[in-house]
């Protein structure tokens, strides 16, 4: 790779000192005149409330106490405080308009499920293998979701010594413990034994994968402060994207909100549900930043919740080249109506290899149709490679596969096998 080319950075942000430099005035500038009184907290509550809503929508609707809350649909350790869909700001002339607050509400709710992730660690010396390396201080986000479970990234608390998590607004933090951790799809899981880190906490809820332009809001712990950071954005992209942690490939959605170190593990929102987990950017370039779609995170959940251990993720066990060349497929015997990949190499130690030949064209994969670039449809007129369909089988499963063999179709089936 060349030193110009832009990387992918992990995003857990290391404690170091930071120096900061006092601006001292002349002596000769006269002091500024004094600053206006400020306005009433509950004033600049008020005022900041539109910004944090998603939509700018003004009403004069008489206000409904009993409008139901939106927060009821995500279960938690306790029911979320009512907000009130409207709320009334006063604007330049002291007049009463009223503004939307579902935005503000799912923030409202991620505030109360965001955590912040302080991990010890020492990781290995290749180079003197009876040692490890001097241990280290990372810091991260994670976030709460049902069965009193924490979501985290896998580089966050990778070769940990042990790993503390604080909440929003407390100033205690408490030990916690690795449940599972998964490198290839940089995700963890992590519980609190003591009681009392749970009282108080509420648990987001999974939701799906968001479509492009759709807003989404970051929200983590990371560097250049200590308190709680709230960034907006919207989707850019949907496809495979190469995992930094874990060199694989795997489903990636792509944002333009700033994620920054330390913002790995914390959750994007969008409503009231969770949309991705921030875990990279991409270094060189502006506004770029990565999250872990809800597809994999589940696929990560169940399979430790089926095992007790995480189970990896599948791999058909073959490389395979695309067949856009017309020479090339006349000379495998395609129709013209017909399209697949070709495959190149096959993995001596997947199921594959007793049953695929070196040379067959990859037609369909469980009846979903391959095109000639290796991509399948997906959603609205978007297309992703069709690695994904493999990714999201779980291990053992048998996979259905149309392919062309000397000029005859045939259909095989092959188990599949976790890539770890």
């Amino acid at each position: 790779m060349l030193a110009a080319s832009p990387s992918l950075r992990r995003l857990s942000s290391s404690s170091s000192v930071r120096s900061l430099r006092r601006v001292l005035q002349h002596p000769s500038t006269p002091p500024p005149a004094a600053p206006p009184p400020l306005p009433p907290l509950r004033t600049l509550t008020r005022a900041l409330l539109p910004h944090l809503a998603a939509a700018h929508r003004f009403s004069t609707a008489s206000f409904s106490s009993s409008a139901p809350s939106r927060l009821g649909e995500c279960g938690g350790a306790r029911g979320a405080p009512e907000i009130p869909e409207e709320v009334e700001v006063e604007d330049e002339a002291g007049a009463l308009v009223r503004h939307d607050t579902d935005a503000y509400a799912a923030v409202e709710l991620a505030l109360d499920s965001v955590v912040k992730v302080f991990t010890v660690s020492s990781s290995p010396n290749y180079f003197l293998p009876w040692q490890n390396k001097a241990q280290r201080e990372s810091m991260g986000s994670g976030f709460v979701i049902p069965g009193r479970r924490i979501v985290t990234n896998a580089h966050v608390v990778a070769d940990h010594t042990f790993v503390l998590v604080r909440k929003h607004g407390s100033p205690t933090k408490y030990k916690a413990e690795v449940l599972a951790i998964g490198h290839e799809c940089d995700l963890a899981l992590l519980t609190v034994e003591s009681e009392e880190f749970w009282d108080g906490v509420n648990s987001l809820e999974l939701g799906d994968i968001p479509f492009l332009q759709e807003a989404v809001a970051v929200v983590g712990y990371p560097q250049g402060g200590d308190n709680i950071s709230v960034t907006k954005g919207v989707v850019s992209r949907v496809e495979p994207t190469q995992y930094a942690h874990g060199a694989t490939q795997l489903m990636a959605i792509q944002i333009d909100a700033a994620i920054n170190p330390g913002n790995s593990g914390g959750p994007a929102i969008m409503g009231d549900k969770v949309a991705g987990v921030a875990f990279q950017n991409l270094s060189g370039a502006e506004n770029i930043g990565y999250i872990i779609p809800v597809p994999v995170i589940k696929r990560f959940i169940s399979g430790v919740e089926e095992s007790g251990k995480y189970s990896g993720f599948c791999t058909l066990g073959v490389s395979c080249q695309a067949t856009e060349n017309i020479q090339l497929r006349e000379c495998f015997g395609m129709q013209p109506d017909m399209t697949g990949v070709l495959v190149s190499r096959i993995n001596p130690l997947s199921d594959a290899y007793k049953i695929l030949k070196k040379d067959d064209i990859l037609l369909e994969f469980d009846g979903v149709p391959i095109a000639n670039d290796g991509t399948v449809p997906f959603r609205n007129r978007e297309r992703i490679t069709f690695d994904h369909l493999v990714s999201m089988k779980k291990p053992g499963e048998t996979a259905v596969l149309k392919v062309l063999r000397d000029g005859k179709e045939q259909e095989l089936s092959v188990i599949l096998s976790c890539s770890l």
